[in-house]
């Protein structure tokens, strides 16, 4: 019954998901800045544009490429399943979390690479800092490059505490101070406060976004491992909020005790 229900969950997810990437742009509003072809359409094979300082500019509103799969999330990303090994106290943190929590039932925030997995995000880029803008649960986060380093005993929060640099054409992000209330997907995997995770953000031409995450966490993994994500620009359009409790019918039907 329990297994029924979750498979019933995740399809209702899906058709949630798929529904909100439809409804949820402000659509066909011309931007400016964007190379168009002799026909007017966006041409996003046009070289990515860059700032002042020479870097790659990241700003646009981007979307995954894989559209999402309610009972296959491990299909949004790309990674080797076999380089996902579990320590003993991972493996019975993630049982436990398998038989009893889903925070996702409950409209709690997402992980990072969930929350560019399945909804629209833009991506704002001001002096010092990168702020993204997530259209899941209408959420933000700060990504700071002014140079300042992590902080040492960080209040733990859903999204971390975020640094970057340039390496290069690649916005390398360290983040930590994560609490360890989410899941991390592909899988459900779990995760503890100990999570260290790095991105790297490369804009290849004008329409086409790659973001790599590279997650550690000793406690619950034996090694480190990566997955990838591959982006499209979404041009004239916007973003529109999505609140994920808004007539929610799902919680009820959970089991469980809880994480």
């Amino acid at each position: 019954m329990r297994a029924a229900r979750i498979a019933h969950l995740w399809t209702a997810i899906g058709v949630l998901v798929a529904s909100t990437l439809v409804s949820a742009q402000w659509l066909n509003y011309p931007a400016a800045g964007i190379p168009r072809l002799a026909d007017g359409r966006p041409n996003l094979s046009a070289p990515a544009p860059r700032s002042p300082d020479g870097k790659p500019e990241l700003s646009g509103l981007w979307t995954p490429d894989r559209p999402p799969t309610a009972l296959m999330p491990e299909s949004l990303f790309e990674f080797q399943p076999g380089d996902v090994v579990l320590t003993k106290e991972g493996e019975a943190l993630q049982r436990r979390r398998r038989e009893n929590y889903f925070p996702g039932a409950q409209c709690l925030p997402d992980n990072l690479p969930k929350r560019t997995a399945v909804d629209p995000f833009k991506i704002l880029t001001l002096k010092g800092i990168v702020v993204v803008l997530y259209e899941e649960h209408t959420t933000y986060r700060q990504i700071f490059v002014d140079g300042r380093e992590l902080p040492k005993d960080p209040n733990p929060t859903w999204s971390g505490y975020s640094v970057g640099k340039w390496e290069g054409d690649t916005l390398v992000v360290d983040t930590s101070g994560f609490n360890d209330d989410e899941w991390i997907l592909p899988g459900r995997r779990p995760h503890s406060n100990a999570l260290h995770i790095i991105e790297r953000f490369r804009r290849r031409d004008f329409g086409h976004l790659e973001i790599q995450f590279t997650v550690d966490d000793p406690k619950v993994y034996t090694k480190p491992w990566t997955i990838k994500q591959a982006h499209h620009l979404i041009p004239d359009t916007e973003l529109l909020e999505y609140v994920c409790n808004e007539n929610e019918k799902d919680l009820k039907h959970m089991t469980g005790v809880g994480k």
